[in-house]
């Protein structure tokens, strides 16, 4: 397993990571998901990616419980989790990034991953009726209470980005540390603003959706398997264009040509750029 640095922090992280978004809790087994993450530790996968609203909490339980069972190092894993969506509640304070929902969600997060602090700690969603400072003092707080290490932003836009790094500077607190967006081949709107911004800030990036939801496996070159996510899932069905599915032909030519799985050759492309963590 190779690992890389958090950006220009200290923190180093395997470059495949097991997250648990629309599987734990929901798709799959208690027994399945202690498999994954086991098969996942044993071959060098330190980080384990998690959210208050997967699963409407679940997904965290069943985590939770997996690390209790398997008694790992705690210094030999990462966890993290994410706060802006709410576990299920709709009620004021129940979602956002207020300090209020910042603080309840993070101790909540905790109780149900059985552990003492947050590795990493995402504002899962920019949220435009909280102001960021408010934001940025709740996490420089709760890294300076040892609840979490270091905080992050997901799916945020640039713009957004440079105001919290600004902030944290101007309050002389701690600045986000890494950025979760969505990166494959057939979705790059990164490149354009958010890879060279946090690059310059030092801000390490950990993409979802490598396999572009399995469209970069291949699943969908022969039409929709009715078991898969395109067949069951409304939002994904959006993606499901022929002009995806051309691509995924072309490019699993591509793969084939050198020997490669389509899933293979998507990781690696994705791997291929520095700012990647």
């Amino acid at each position: 397993m190779e690992y890389r640095r958090l950006g220009k922090s200290g923190l180093q992280v395997s470059v495949l990571s097991l997250g648990s978004w629309l599987t734990f809790g929901k798709q799959i087994s208690d027994d399945i998901a202690e498999k994954l993450m086991v098969l996942a530790y044993e071959n060098g996968v330190n980080f384990f990616d998690n959210a208050e609203t997967y699963a409407r909490g679940n997904s965290e339980i069943v985590m939770g419980n997996i690390l209790k069972k398997m008694n790992w190092d705690r210094s030999s894993y990462i966890v993290s989790s994410k706060v802006f969506f709410g576990d299920g509640g709709k009620l004021p304070n129940q979602t956002g990034l207020s300090r209020k929902h910042i603080f309840e969600a993070c101790h909540a997060a905790l109780k149900r991953l059985q552990v003492d602090y947050l590795d990493l700690f995402f504002c899962h969603r920019p949220d435009k009726k909280t102001p960021i400072e408010e934001t940025v003092w709740a996490m420089n707080h709760l890294i300076q209470q040892g609840k979490i290490l270091y905080w992050g932003t997901s799916v945020w836009p640039a713009a957004y980005i440079e105001r919290a790094v600004g902030i944290a500077r101007d309050l002389r607190a701690y600045p986000p540390s890494v950025e979760q967006p969505r990166y494959n081949m057939l979705d790059r709107h990164i490149e354009l603003e958010i890879m060279p911004s946090c690059a310059k800030h030092g801000i390490g990036l950990v993409v979802w959706s490598p396999l572009a939801q399995g469209f970069l496996t291949g699943k969908y070159n022969d039409g929709i398997p009715e078991d898969s996510r395109g067949g069951s899932t409304d939002w994904l069905k959006g993606d499901l264009t022929e002009e995806n599915i051309v691509k995924a032909r072309k490019l699993d030519e591509v793969a084939k040509s050198l020997n490669l799985s389509l899933s293979q050759l998507a990781l690696a492309w994705v791997l291929r750029r520095p700012e990647v963590s």
